[in-house]
């Protein structure tokens, strides 16, 4: 379980980005993180692993309060924690299989990970998870030869080679076309459900968030306003995270997805 406990960044310059979160994800739930543009969402997904140092509150993954950690520590923790990056942060230069074999970095010794020399059974469970995302056929093909959609597909699959106990997402779809989009969130939500893998996906998309997650929290000037069942999004509560609108005007219709199965919101 990850519990975040009044955790709050404030930046030099005095801007608070975060302030004063607090909320609980339990295993296999599956959170979309919305809000307008400088709500703290991308901070937020940050201050988790620490790659933005919060200023103040705890982050526990389990009874780890990973803000308290040291360097070393830090890094055998993030080990336990996979990242999905917009974009996508693979290496152009090498093969699809090199990128995701890249996830076992912070199992293997410096010198296996400077000849980036792995272990069989590392080599199998890379090809079974490209299986799993549907690039089995594009194992030794360079990065910098696919499409967008695959880039993340290589994204998401080197993530869950770490063996992560939670995911982290940040806008998986900001970059690509609505059809992709929904194959990218759909490939998400089933594996994490596959494998009761909690995550706080980070996305921009309102509908997509409603059609796919199980539960919305909703950022507003780094506050949390909103916590809840994505079914409970209504003009009212849009407007108290993003303003004013007519959101109903807004909400296009969706082809049906399979029932998500429900899921318990902490009060």
């Amino acid at each position: 379980m990850l519990r975040l406990t009044n955790l709050s960044k404030t930046y030099r310059t005095g801007d608070k980005a975060l302030n004063d979160v607090s909320f609980e994800v339990h295993k296999g739930q599956i959170i979309g993180l919305i809000g307008p543009s400088g709500a703290g969402k991308s901070t937020l997904i940050r201050c988790i692993n620490r790659l933005v140092e919060p200023t103040g509150g705890e982050v526990r993954l389990g009874e780890v309060n990973l803000v308290t950690l040291g360097k070393s520590d830090l890094r055998r923790q993030r080990r336990r924690i996979g990242m999905i990056f917009q974009e996508y942060a693979l290496v152009e230069r090498l093969s699809v299989m090199e990128n995701v074999l890249s996830g076992r970095l912070g199992y293997v010794p410096f010198w296996r990970s400077w000849l980036r020399r792995f272990e069989g059974h590392d080599i199998q469970r890379a090809y079974e998870l490209l299986d799993r995302v549907g690039l089995l056929q594009h194992a030794d093909k360079r990065a910098d030869a696919l499409s967008g959609g695959q880039r993340q597909r290589v994204g998401i699959a080197r993530a869950l080679m770490q063996d992560p106990d939670l995911l982290l997402v940040d806008e998986p779809t900001a970059s690509l076309d609505p059809k992709t989009s929904r194959q990218i969130m759909r490939l998400l939500t089933e594996i994490c459900s596959e494998r009761g893998l909690p995550a706080i996906v980070n996305i921009h998309d309102v509908p997509l968030a409603q059609h796919f997650m199980q539960r919305i929290i909703g950022l507003r000037a780094g506050t949390v306003v909103f916590d809840g069942v994505a079914e409970a999004l209504d003009e009212t509560v849009l407007t108290e995270i993003y303003g004013a609108e007519d959101w109903n005007a807004l909400r296009p219709e969706t082809p049906a997805e399979p029932a998500r199965a429900p899921v318990e919101v902490p009060a």
